[in-house]
């Protein structure tokens, strides 16, 4: 009995152990427009300082909202990001441009209102 349980042990420890390398941090970002309506066709951009943030380069990802206004970014360090969304002659710009620092190994979240 003893044996089952230890190797029941080992087999747990080491699917948890496995768990932990797939889940990396991600960020799913949800832009919305001023009416809080989903703005499919955004280019979004995350930084990882505001100094390539104000200059617009150096991004760290790059891509385009989906039809639900969503965009996700994966394999991100735990660090707070610059977020610049845009579609048309609307973005964020004034507001809304930092998110909180992300929680590794998590799938965080955050909604981006432009206007």
């Amino acid at each position: 009995m003893k044996k089952h349980t230890s190797i029941i042990l080992i087999i747990l420890f080491a699917a948890l152990a496995a768990q932990a390398q797939i889940i990396k941090t991600s960020l799913t970002l949800t832009i919305r427009d001023e009416l809080g309506n989903a703005v499919e066709g955004a280019t979004v951009s995350i930084f990882e300082n505001q100094e390539d943030y104000t200059a617009e380069k150096n991004a760290a990802e790059t891509g385009t909202t989906d039809a639900k206004g969503v965009i996700r970014f994966k394999n991100l360090k735990g660090i707070a990001y610059y977020v610049l969304a845009r579609k048309g002659d609307k973005d964020n710009a004034g507001g809304g441009e930092q998110t909180g620092k992300l929680e590794e190994k998590k799938f965080n979240k955050a909604t981006i209102v432009i206007q």
